[in-house]
């Protein structure tokens, strides 16, 4: 095996215990040219799931996939989405894709209009995957032109996929879900999310005006085996079946986190750990007043928490966090205004007991202007996870989001379903200013990308007038680049006004992961072979 082989190799490796699942391919031809010292690659196959959109029978789901242009990414490969009980071989090309759809056209016509056959019977026996269950919910067909798919009603799937050649760089996939009535009514969104072995969700809850679930999806051909962990304000919670959760392989499951325990707590921690496999978790938070949203898994325990973009017309902020282990910490709060960084007065430091879930109200925390939190515990010595859940409106007419500690955008991220209006992209570079660019995409049904330069001021956070695409059709992509200073944070809020409620939905711009320092071919990497 030579050199650049080892390179590549020990790359990928690193890559994917990062990302759950990874890979690198050798570069094609010109890559040499490339590269100076290391070399910066695109990532050469990635997967994300995303889980069930909703219950309710009133529920309108859009699905959107997008992968950002790339140089040096491969000219071939394919980006597909499948309901979870579908999901498409690891390895299937492009070509294979195309061929095998033409081949079963007939027949999935057939199916639909006669209901025949072998493969016609198994559908309407299954029921919710329907008569097109081996068709991909969506397919992206170039970079740089997000595509959509809708769903309406309860059966809407949980979706698996895979992105290889030149759609793996920076592929995104976003559900936003808009429920009319009932429990959870609103606007939903969560990003789709690579499967991993461990995640922490504070600001869940078992009180009985919430109905909140842990979605698990397993991307893989064998079972993985979770176990889910419940902490409350005096700790661990006693939970009945939350050990040894078996999810099945190539499947998704809603867990109703109230039944597995009998303990009815407003604040809850969840922590989930995966035995054997992995999974894609998110917590789908409902509630019977205040509508509802999804509660992302929040960044790595960290002596050092930005949660970004919180709404400047926020008329209630609730912070939970959790220390794991038994060392209590100070947190010292700020936050990251339009003039700089400020301590809220009443809120300068906020004391979390270790192993306890912790609650505090902010209250009308941003008065009117943009902000993002920014927690620091003494020389950054005590890890700590932390969410906050978001209110807009005026009671009897409030909806709810949740923004959890965030990664930084350390060299690109996007975020999907934007439209001309209600679309607000928040920026903030807590410890250094930053330059950064951001493009608009073309439309899912039109459009001419654009792109604008920002400057970010050190300790600020800025709600930028993101561009947009000329002639926009449809919905765009909003691609986020530090191109210098920082780090970077950044979340993207969606709004609509239905029936005098702020539909709203809050997700935070992970950097997505799109590319991998390989060390150079030259490098001695004789160490390997020992």
């Amino acid at each position: 095996m030579n050199r650049t082989t080892l390179s590549l190799i020990a790359g990928a490796t690193a890559l994917a215990a990062v990302t759950g699942f990874a890979a690198v391919s050798a570069p094609g031809p010109g890559a040499a040219e490339r590269r100076t010292g290391a070399a910066t690659l695109p990532v050469e196959r990635t997967g994300l799931l995303c889980p069930r959109p909703s219950t309710s029978d009133l529920a309108e789901t859009t699905y959107t996939s997008f992968t950002p242009v790339t140089e040096g990414a491969d000219d071939k490969g394919t980006a597909v989405l499948r309901s979870a009980a579908q999901q498409s071989a690891p390895d299937e090309d492009a070509e294979g894709e195309d061929e095998k759809d033409g081949e079963k056209a007939g027949k999935d016509e057939n199916d639909e209009n006669d209901e025949k056959g072998e493969k016609g019977d198994k559908d309407a026996a299954e029921g919710d995957q329907g008569d097109q269950a081996d068709k991909p919910v969506l397919q992206l067909e170039e970079p740089g032109k997000p595509v959509t798919a809708e769903a309406d009603g309860a059966d809407a799937p949980a979706l698996v996929g895979t992105a290889d050649g030149r759609f793996a760089s920076g592929w995104t996939a976003q559900q936003t879900t808009e429920v009319a009535a009932g429990t959870g009514r609103g606007l939903q969104g969560v990003a789709c999310s690579a499967a991993d072995t461990q995640f922490w969700f504070p600001g869940a809850s078992t009180d009985g005006s919430r109905t909140d679930y842990i979605h698990l999806t397993n991307p893989d051909d064998s079972a993985a085996v979770v176990d889910v962990e419940l902490y409350g304000k005096d700790g661990e919670l006693k939970t009945t079946v939350g050990e040894g959760i078996t999810v099945k392989p190539r499947s998704a499951e809603p867990v109703l986190l109230s039944t597995l325990t009998a303990e009815k707590q407003t604040d809850v921690t969840v922590h989930v750990v995966v035995r054997s496999g992995r999974v894609g978790a998110a917590v789908q938070a409902l509630d019977d007043e205040t509508g509802g949203d999804w509660l992302p898994a929040s960044a790595d325990p960290s002596g050092r928490l930005v949660l970004p973009g919180i709404p400047k017309d926020a008329t209630a902020v609730r912070l939970v966090a959790f220390t794991p282990g038994e060392s209590d910490v100070d947190l010292k709060v700020r936050l990251a205004a339009p003039s700089g960084l400020i301590t809220p007065a009443g809120n300068e430091t906020l004391h979390l007991k270790g192993g306890m879930t912790a609650a505090f109200d902010l209250g009308e925390l941003t008065r009117g202007e943009a902000g993002s939190l920014v927690l620091t515990a003494p020389d950054g010595s005590v890890p700590v996870v932390a969410a906050v859940r978001v209110l807009r409106g005026e009671e009897g007419k409030q909806e709810s989001a949740f923004i959890p500690a965030a990664r930084p955008v350390e060299t690109r991220a996007t975020a999907l379903d934007n439209t001309a209006k209600g679309a607000t992209l928040s920026v903030t570079a807590p410890e250094g200013g930053a330059e950064i660019r951001v493009t608009a995409s073309a439309g899912t049904k039109g459009g001419t990308p654009q792109t604008k330069t920002y400057s970010i001021k050190s300790g600020t956070t800025q709600d930028i007038e993101a561009p947009v695409p000329a002639g926009l059709k449809g919905s765009y992509a909003l691609t986020v680049e530090t191109r210098s200073g920082g780090p970077v944070y950044a979340s993207r809020t969606l709004a609509s006004t239905e029936g005098g409620v702020p539909y709203f939905t809050v997700q935070a711009l992970p950097d997505d992961r799109g590319m991998v320092a390989v060390p150079d071919a030259s490098e001695d990497l004789s160490v390997l072979q020992r």
